[in-house]
């Protein structure tokens, strides 16, 4: 079997959401060879919900927290061996949103409570689900708008 390679390129793109608001979504790139290796079949989804400005995207002092959070999330679940892929983050409307999909709970749970744990308490909902056939990517791929060359 070929190893699963996963990148760290990434693409931003904005969407709409369900009531008409900018949703800036960034995806990863060239997951092809992962998702066929079929070792990560659960997805969870970090919300973060947040007092939106009048462009639904957060304050400036909220976005310079999510990004440290954001710095955490990246250095602790890094592309050595790792145990769940950040695959999409997604900002506005009131929420950010980081997607991972995971190959270990237990070891996903282990792992996110370290990358926060330097936190005050966040107001974060979590949940996870199967999808073995990485719906929510495919989704999010949709998204994306392609290079020109």
């Amino acid at each position: 079997m070929s190893k699963q390679k996963i990148t760290d390129e990434w693409w931003t793109a904005p969407a709409e959401s369900d009531r008409g608001n900018i949703i800036m979504v960034t995806g990863r790139r060239d997951m092809d060879g992962v998702i066929a290796g079929c070792r990560y079949t659960v997805r969870v989804e970090i919300t973060w919900p947040y007092e939106p400005q009048a462009d639904g995207m957060p304050s400036s002092s909220t976005s310079i927290l999510m990004d440290e959070v954001n710095t955490a999330l990246h250095d602790e679940f890094g592309l050595e061996n790792p145990v769940a892929i950040c695959t999409g983050i997604y900002t506005g409307d009131g929420q950010r949103n980081w997607v991972f999909y995971v190959r270990h709970l237990p070891s996903f749970q282990s792992k996110l409570n370290h990358a926060l744990g330097t936190f005050e308490l966040l107001p974060l909902e979590i949940k996870a689900v199967e999808d073995p056939q990485w719906q929510e990517y495919a989704e999010m791929r949709e998204t994306e708008i392609p290079d020109e060359d």
